[in-house]
C-alpha cells in the first residue's frame, strides 16, 4: 500500500514537471522578454518611459507588419525573402505618386489616398507572381522569392535614382507623426491633436500616447490573426505545413492556397511601405529595407513557428518582435554599438531553432 502511494506521489510530480516544462517551452520568449524588461529598466537610463515604450513600438511597427505576413508562409512551410525589398518598392512607388498628384494640384486628401491606395496594389504583384512560381511552377520558394528579392529591389533603384523621394504633401508628415493621445501638465490631455506649446520646458515635457499608426497595424493584426486560429482558411494553412500530401488527400487546393498565402505576406509588406512613408516623411531607397526580411524571419521563428511548417501563431510573432525591438532599444540605452543587436538577435534565434529540434514536445503539446 505504502509503495502504491508513493508511486502515485512519483507520477503526480512527474505530471507537475512535465506541465512546468511545457509552460516554460512555450512561454519561453515571453518570459525572456519580461527579463529583459526588468533588467534594462535598471541599466538603461529612460528606458522605463512612455516616451520610450512610444519609440520601441514605432521602431518595430514596420518589422511587425513583415513578420505577420511571414508567419503565414513559414507555417505554410515557404519562406518569403522579398518581403524587405517589396516594402521598399511600395514606399518609393506610393511616394513618387502622392508627390506627383501633389504638385500636379491636386488636394492633399486625394493625393495621399491615391498613392496609398496605388502603392497597396502594387505590392500584390511580387505576392502573385511568387505564389504562382511556387504553387504552379514548383519553383522552390527560396529561389522564388529570392528572385523577387532582386527585382523589387532594381525596380526601387531605379525609380528613386538612388535618392529620397521628397516634397510630399505636408499632411503625410502631420498623420505619421500623430498620436492617439496627448498630455501636458499645462494644458492636460488633449487627444488626436497635438496642443500649441511654445515655451521649451512645455514642449519638453509633452506626453505622447500611442501612436496613430499602431491603430491601424492592431486592426490588420487582430483580423489576420482572427483568420488563421479560427478559419478554415487558417485550418489549411496548418495542413499544407504539417503535410502537404495529407492537405492533398484531404481536398485542399494547395496551389490556389499557396497563392492567397504569398499574396497576404505582399500586402503585409506593402501595408509596411506605406506606413513607411507616413512615419518618414519621405520615400526611401531600398537598401534601407535590405536586412528587414532576416528580422522578420528570425521574428516568426523566435515567437514558436518552426521552418518545417504546420506550427506558429501571429500572437507568437508579435512576442518575437517586441523581443527584437527591446533588446535592440535596451542595448542602444545602455550606450553599446550596434553591432550587438545582431550578435544578441542572432543568439536567441540560434537558442529558438534548438528549442524547436530537441524538444518539439515542449513547445507544441497541448
Amino acid at each position: 500500500m505504502a509503495e502504491s502511494n508513493n508511486d502515485s506521489l512519483f507520477n503526480l510530480n512527474k505530471i507537475g514537471e512535465s506541465k512546468t516544462l511545457g509552460f516554460l517551452g512555450k512561454n519561453w520568449a515571453f518570459l525572456f522578454l519580461v527579463i529583459m524588461l526588468i533588467l534594462f529598466s535598471f541599466l538603461g537610463k529612460n528606458f522605463f518611459s512612455l516616451n520610450n515604450f512610444n519609440n520601441i513600438i514605432l521602431g518595430i511597427s514596420s518589422l511587425l507588419l513583415l513578420a505577420s505576413g511571414e508567419a503565414f508562409v513559414i507555417i505554410s512551410g515557404g519562406i518569403d525573402l522579398s518581403i524587405g525589398f517589396v516594402m521598399g518598392f511600395v514606399c518609393v512607388t506610393s511616394s513618387i505618386i502622392m508627390r506627383d498628384l501633389n504638385a500636379a494640384g491636386y488636394s492633399p486628401f486625394f493625393s495621399i489616398l491615391t498613392g496609398s491606395l496605388a502603392g497597396l496594389l502594387l505590392g500584390l504583384i511580387p505576392g502573385i507572381i511568387n505564389g504562382y512560381l511556387v504553387a504552379k511552377l514548383r519553383v522552390p520558394p527560396f529561389i522564388a522569392t529570392l528572385g523577387m528579392w532582386g527585382i523589387a529591389n532594381g525596380l526601387a533603384w531605379r525609380l528613386s535614382e538612388g535618392f529620397p523621394i521628397g516634397f510630399l504633401p505636408l499632411q503625410v508628415r502631420d498623420i505619421g507623426n500623430a498620436y492617439i493621445a496627448y498630455f501636458s501638465p499645462k494644458k492636460g490631455f488633449s487627444f488626436f491633436i497635438k496642443p500649441e506649446l511654445t515655451e521649451r520646458k512645455d514642449i519638453l515635457s509633452l506626453l505622447k500616447i500611442i501612436p496613430i499608426p499602431i491603430l491601424w497595424i492592431t486592426f490588420v493584426l487582430v483580423i489576420f490573426a482572427f483568420i488563421l486560429s479560427r478559419t478554415k482558411f487558417g485550418q489549411h494553412t496548418y495542413a499544407i505545413g504539417g503535410k502537404v500530401d495529407a492537405a492533398i488527400r484531404a481536398g485542399i487546393n494547395v496551389p490556389l492556397h499557396l497563392i492567397k498565402i504569398y499574396v497576404i505576406s505582399s500586402f503585409f509588406a506593402a501595408t509596411a511601405g506605406v506606413l513607411l512613408v507616413f512615419k518618414l516623411n519621405m520615400g526611401v531607397h531600398t537598401q534601407y529595407t535590405s536586412s528587414y526580411e532576416l528580422f522578420a524571419i528570425a521574428a516568426v521563428v523566435i515567437g514558436g513557428a518552426s521552418l518545417t511548417g504546420g506550427k506558429g501563431t501571429i500572437w507568437g510573432t508579435v512576442i518575437g518582435v517586441l523581443l527584437i525591438g527591446t533588446l535592440d532599444n535596451g542595448l542602444m540605452m545602455m550606450g553599446l554599438p550596434i553591432f550587438y543587436r545582431y550578435i544578441a538577435t542572432g543568439c536567441i534565434l540560434i537558442i529558438a531553432v534548438l528549442i524547436d529540434q530537441f524538444f518539439p514536445e515542449l513547445v507544441y503539446k497541448e
